[in-house]
C-alpha cells in the first residue's frame, strides 16, 4: 500500500493559500474598487426596487457620466505623472461655448467646428503644460489660474447667455444610438452582438497575456482570482449589452468611450511612453538620470488632457443641446475624485485607466442611485466627500503597510 498522507501534498495547499493572500494584499486596490462597484450597484438595485439596472436608466447612467469618464482618462495620466489639473471643468465649459458660437452663431459646419475645438483644447493643455514642465511652476497654481481664466472667457464668449440649439447631426454624438444592422425588432441584435464580441476579445486578450506571463515566469496572479475577475467582467459586459439592446442599443458616446479606454489602456501598459510616464511619477530624478525626457512627457500629458477636456465639452454641449455660462462648474472635482477612488496615488506613479473608469462609474452610480432614492443634493455631496476621503486614507494606510 502507498502512503497517501504525503507531507509535501499537505503543505502544497497551505503554500498556495499563503501565496493567494499575499497577492490579494498586494493588489487590494485593484480588486477592492471592482468589488466596491459591484456592491454599490447591488445595494442601489435592491434599494431602488430594480430601477437602477432598468435598460432606460442604465443608458442614462452611461450618457450622464460619459464626459466624466472621458476626462478621467486624461486626468489619470496627469496624476500618474505627479501633477493635477484643476482647469478641466472650465475648459469643458469654454469649448462648449466656442462650439456653440461657431456652429449656431457663425454657421460653421459642425465637423470643422469639432476639429477646431479639439485643436483649441490641445493648445490650452500645451499652454498650461509649458509652464509646468519647463518652468517647474506647480501644476496646482497654473491650472487654478487656468480655471479662473476660462470661466471668465466662457462668460465673455457667451455674453452671459445660453446659446443653442445645435443641429440634429451634432447632437448625435451624445444622444444618438448605433442602428441595428441585423434587423432585430424588439432587440437590437447588432448592439448585443457587438457587446458579446468585445467581451470575447477582452477575455481572449487576458488569457493570452496570462500565458505570456507564465512562459516568462512572471505570472503571480492565482488562477482562481484571474478566472473570477475576467469571468465577472465578461458576464457584466454581455449582460449590460443585452439590457441596452432591449432599449435602443448602444449609444454612440459609449463607442467613443470604449475606443478611448482601449487606446489609453494599451498606451499605458504596453508602450514605452506609458512606462516612462509611470517612471516620472514614481521618481522623476531617477527617470531623468535614466535618459527619460520628463519635461516633454509632462508637456504632452497636459496637451492630451486639454484635448480630452475639449472632447468632453463637445459631448456635454451636444447632450444639453445648448452652451451655458455655468457649464462645467465643479466637474474637475468629480474627475479628480474618480481617479483617486479608482486607485491612483496622490504621489504619482500608480493607477490604471480601467481603475479610473471604474472610479467614475462608482461616483455615477452613487449620484444616480441617491437621486432615485430622493436623497438631497446636500447629502449627496457629503457622502461623495466621505467616499473620496476613505479612498485616500486607504491609499495612505496601504502604503504604510507596504
Amino acid at each position: 500500500m502507498t502512503d497517501t498522507a504525503n507531507p509535501a501534498n499537505e503543505a502544497m495547499p497551505k503554500s498556495q493559500m499563503k501565496a493567494s493572500w499575499s497577492f490579494l494584499r498586494g493588489h487590494l486596490r485593484e480588486y477592492g474598487i471592482l468589488f466596491a462597484l459591484i456592491a454599490i450597484m447591488a445595494f442601489f438595485q435592491i434599494a431602488t426596487g430594480g430601477i437602477l439596472l432598468m435598460p432606460v436608466n442604465l443608458t442614462n447612467l452611461i450618457l450622464q457620466n460619459s464626459y466624466i469618464v472621458i476626462m478621467a482618462i486624461g486626468m489619470l495620466l496627469v496624476i500618474v505623472c505627479g501633477h493635477i489639473d484643476l482647469s478641466v471643468g472650465s475648459v469643458l465649459g469654454f469649448i462648449g461655448a466656442l462650439a456653440a458660437v461657431m456652429i449656431v452663431n457663425w454657421e460653421v459646419h459642425y465637423l470643422l467646428a469639432g476639429v477646431i475645438c479639439l485643436a483649441t483644447g490641445a493648445l490650452i493643455g500645451m499652454a498650461q503644460g509649458f509652464w509646468v514642465a519647463y518652468f517647474k511652476i506647480p501644476s496646482f497654481i497654473v491650472t487654478l489660474a487656468g480655471m479662473l481664466v476660462f470661466k471668465g472667457l466662457t462668460l465673455w464668449l457667451l455674453a452671459g447667455q445660453s446659446v443653442g440649439p445645435f443641429p440634429g447631426d451634432f447632437q448625435l454624438i451624445a444622444s444618438g444610438f448605433i442602428p441595428d444592422l441585423l434587423g432585430g425588432e424588439d432587440l437590437n441584435l447588432f448592439s448585443l452582438a457587438a457587446g458579446v464580441v468585445v467581451a470575447v476579445i477582452l477575455l481572449a486578450m487576458a488569457v493570452r497575456s496570462r500565458r505570456q506571463q507564465q512562459r516568462a515566469g512572471v505570472a503571480d496572479e492565482p488562477f482562481a482570482f484571474f478566472a473570477a475577475k475576467n469571468g465577472l467582467i465578461f458576464i457584466a459586459l454581455v449582460y449590460m449589452s443585452y439590457l441596452m439592446a432591449t432599449f435602443r442599443g448602444l449609444p454612440n458616446v459609449f463607442i467613443v468611450m470604449a475606443l478611448l479606454i482601449a487606446v489609453y489602456s494599451f498606451l499605458t501598459s504596453r508602450t514605452t511612453i506609458g512606462r516612462r510616464i509611470y517612471a516620472i511619477g514614481g521618481n522623476e530624478k531617477a527617470a531623468k538620470l535614466s535618459g527619460i525626457n520628463s519635461e516633454r512627457l509632462t508637456f504632452l500629458t497636459f496637451a492630451n488632457m486639454g484635448m480630452l477636456a475639449a472632447l468632453a465639452g463637445l459631448v456635454f454641449a451636444a447632450r444639453l443641446n445648448t452652451a451655458t455660462p455655468k457649464a462645467g462648474i465643479a466637474f474637475e472635482l468629480d474627475v479628480i475624485a474618480a481617479v483617486f477612488i479608482g486607485g491612483a496615488s496622490m504621489s504619482g506613479g500608480v493607477g490604471t485607466v480601467v481603475g479610473a473608469v471604474v472610479g467614475a462609474f462608482i461616483m455615477g452610480v452613487m449620484n444616480n442611485g441617491m437621486s432615485i432614492l430622493g436623497v438631497g443634493i446636500d447629502w449627496q455631496q457629503v457622502i461623495k466627500g466621505l467616499v473620496l476621503l476613505a479612498a485616500v486614507i486607504f491609499d495612505v494606510m496601504n502604503k504604510k503597510k507596504g
